[in-house]
């Protein structure tokens, strides 16, 4: 399996648990592929913001870092849809 096949197999991972991560705080289903989706997006909009306030998460596990920054995101992410919905 190729790197650029990892990493995306990865990245769906992330969003999937970040996503459903973020339902059980917000609340909301949207299943498998909603999960996803709310994840993923919420990796850009946390990675996004934690570029620009300069957060570096320290835990030693670039997946773990990932994951929270993710979810911190998908939460963002979800809120906005709840407001807007």
């Amino acid at each position: 399996m190729s790197d650029q096949a990892k990493a995306f197999i990865a990245w769906i991972i992330i969003g999937l648990i970040a996503g459903w991560l973020a339902s059980l705080v917000v609340g909301g289903g949207g299943g498998l592929i909603g999960y996803i989706i709310a994840g993923l997006i919420g990796s850009l909009v946390g990675g996004f913001l934690a570029q620009q306030f300069k957060i570096n998460l320290k835990f030693g596990n670039p997946f773990f870092e990932q994951i929270v920054i993710s979810f911190v995101g998908a939460v963002i992410v979800l809120i906005i849809a709840h407001i807007i919905t």
